[in-house]
């Protein structure tokens, strides 16, 4: 079986690579195992200058880097570049503070000694997608390599390229032979890694249905899995938003990554005086953004990632328009090859219509209008979803309370773009999944907490 990686700006053939047999799979998760008990014996400082390592090949190479996902995603350069430094990042924050994280905690229990102690768990399989191909793996690989975990990853099929230079970085930071292993295979072979008892965590990002499937297949096991699934997140322009401010914040929002983002805003909830006004200046600010060839550094936004998408979003589009949402930027697939699609934006989208209802993943933004903060709050967590959502306000006070109180979402902004930080969990609730990536909550997914009393 071969794996083709195509460039989703012209449609050509990056290169093929060769699928690995299930014979090789299963080597690999052993051959992992191995690995394992030996790198958790490893200390924390050695652990910690891998990554450091890590860190400065990210930088060193990130054209090169940057230039791959270009031609197996349709991701600027520009962005590419950005991506890496942020693995980096990831990597030194948690080179610096994992061991801190994991430190045992000391419970007084009347007994001589007990306390709580953070065990890795053995070998965590990674099931990666393809819009953030280096960023999705090191947020979930560093801090679970850090922990003494050890790492085996099949990438989304689109990205092959990327998945083996990933590998390539951590065997030239230094990391011992297989402590993470790149598994070239398609995601029909996905249970047969989660039902090999040396396995012994699941970490998936994708969409819904990858995330049921996995669940199912892992809780049969009882695999522990952490899962960052789909999102519609809502953007709440409330009456007292500063109106310019927002629209530039949910334009760059809605348009970040080709609008291919699990975060990437994709409902629009504007309070009825303020929407002729954020009608007008979200289809100014969308459409100044020029698709373009994600080669060369001018470039803002390139293709989708693959024509399926592209096909699948103007579908959205199209039906949302055909019940009754008025187009008012964009929506018309062009001529010429690659998976290009216009920034656009539909208006008085309402439940029913695919752009309400379904997870829209590109550069389509849905305005939907309300009477109030009211009805806001209750149209945003009117979703399956419940990943990330932002509100903007004048009131920071009021933006507050209902960012911390009353949206149903992981993560929740006021007058800003939802984003990753590697110092704050990252995850979501309802069909967005469950558990949590980043900060000193999700190296601890991947341990054993463990109890220990000393009489």
């Amino acid at each position: 079986m071969k794996m083709q990686s195509i460039n989703p700006a012209t449609g050509e053939m990056v290169k093929e690579y060769d699928e690995m047999t299930p014979q090789q799979a299963k080597s690999s998760v052993e051959k992992s195992q191995q690995a394992f008990l030996s790198w958790r014996k490893v200390g924390f400082r050695e652990r910690a200058d891998c990554l450091r390592r890590a860190a400065g090949i990210l930088r060193s190479k990130a054209g090169d880097y940057a230039r791959l996902m270009a031609l197996e995603t349709g991701k600027p350069v520009r962005d590419g570049r950005a991506e890496a430094e942020k693995c980096a990042w990831a990597c030194e924050y948690f080179a610096d503070n994992g061991e801190r994280f994991l430190l045992p905690e000391i419970i007084d229990t009347g007994a001589g000694k007990s306390y709580v102690t953070f065990m890795p768990l053995g070998v965590i399989l990674a099931v990666m997608p393809w819009n953030y191909p280096f960023w999705q793996v090191f947020r979930c690989a560093a801090p679970a390599l850090m922990a003494g975990n050890t790492v085996v990853m099949k990438h989304a099929s689109n990205v092959p390229g990327c998945a083996l230079a990933i590998e390539e970085i951590f065997r030239q930071a230094g990391f011992p032979d297989h402590v993470f292993r790149t598994i070239l295979i398609g995601s029909d072979r996905v249970d047969a890694l989660i039902e090999n008892p040396l396995v012994r965590g699941v970490s998936l990002t994708g969409s819904v249905a990858a995330g049921r499937s996995v669940a199912r297949k892992a809780g049969e096991m009882l695999k522990k899995t952490v899962l960052e699934l789909g999102g519609s997140d809502p953007y709440l322009v409330l009456s007292d938003a500063d109106l310019a401010a927002a629209a530039a914040v949910c334009a760059s929002a809605r348009l970040i990554n080709c609008g291919q983002s699990c975060i990437a805003a994709k409902r629009f909830i504007v309070v009825r005086p303020l929407k002729v006004s954020f009608e007008s200046m979200l289809v100014e600010q969308m459409g100044a953004v020029k698709t373009g060839d994600p080669l060369l550094d001018e470039t803002v936004m390139g293709p989708m990632a693959r024509l399926d998408l592209r096909d699948n979003l103007h579908r959205q589009v199209v039906k949302s328009v055909g019940m009754g949402a008025r187009l008012l930027l964009g929506g018309v697939v062009p001529e010429g090859r690659g998976a290009y699609y216009p920034p656009t934006v539909l208006t008085d989208v309402s439940r029913g219509m695919p752009m309400y209802d379904e997870e829209s993943f590109g550069p389509a933004a849905a305005i939907i209008p309300v009477k109030d903060e009211e009805e806001a709050v209750k149209v945003a967590n009117e979703t399956s979803f419940g990943l990330g959502a932002a509100v903007f306000t004048r009131d920071l006070a009021n933006g507050e309370r209902i960012a911390a109180g009353e949206l149903e979402a992981g993560l929740c902004f006021v007058n800003s773009q939802v984003k990753s930080d590697p110092r704050m969990p990252f995850g979501g609730v309802k069909d967005s999944g469950y558990g949590r990536e980043l900060s000193s909550f999700g190296i601890k997914e991947f341990v054993n907490i463990k109890t220990v009393v000393v009489a």
